[in-house]
């Protein structure tokens, strides 16, 4: 099989175990899901709803982040870790947002990687979840599994997502991605794969590996 039936093949199967699957940071305005993004660098999602529940209720707008008090910010970040970092940025972004794009999120790539703290990872969950648009967010979950099946050979985010966007469907590839964030969680972990379990093992070249070296 080439990589584009391989992915079929895995889009088909993530599709039947998640086909309903969402992002799991919590967020209603389209700033909350970048700023929660950034957080969660280093930092677990379910930590990051916690704080996010606060932060948000502290500081309900833009201009109440970009005015924020950097201290009280950071404070309220603490436990998401790298705080005097992660605060910095969020109050950057606010303001920039304010003063350069009207208080809006822009929709484009280029603007978004003008903002303070943001890469191509939280770019693409952006323009994936918010606008709906093609978007290939290569975390470490899609990286590890897309890699075991076969589809990459990098482990370089920006590489991977080259590979990927090569051969994912546009309008599955941030669905795509989401269902292996949990796939990852569930099944296709790190240490200990529960490759025996798998639905994806008869196409993982990861599995098929392994069993070649038990035999």
């Amino acid at each position: 099989m080439n990589k584009k039936e391989i992915a079929e093949l895995a889009i088909t199967e993530l599709e039947k175990l998640y086909p309903d699957i969402e992002c799991s940071l919590k967020y209603k305005k389209p700033y909350e899901l970048m700023f929660a993004t950034r957080l969660a660098a280093q930092c677990t999602d379910a930590r990051v709803n916690v704080v996010t529940k606060t932060l948000f209720e502290k500081y309900p707008d833009l201009e109440s982040f970009a005015n924020a008090d950097i201290e009280e910010l950071e404070e309220v970040v603490k436990p998401c870790g790298l705080y005097h970092m992660k605060a910095k940025s969020l109050k950057e972004m606010s303001r920039q947002l304010l003063d350069n794009f009207g208080g809006e999120v822009p929709d484009n790539m280029d603007d978004l990687l003008t903002l303070s703290g943001i890469g191509r990872k939280t770019a693409n969950l952006v323009l994936g979840d918010v606008f709906g648009k093609p978007a290939v967010v290569t975390d470490t979950h899609c990286i590890r599994i897309t890699g075991r099946l076969g589809l990459t050979e990098n482990k370089e985010p920006a590489k991977v997502e080259k590979d990927l966007v090569k051969i994912l469907p546009p309008e599955v590839s941030n669905h795509f991605c989401h269902q292996t964030v949990q796939f990852g969680r569930d099944v296709c972990c790190a240490r200990n794969p529960k490759c025996e379990k798998c639905t994806l093992n008869y196409f993982c070249r990861y599995y098929a590996e392994n069993k070649k070296q038990k035999t």
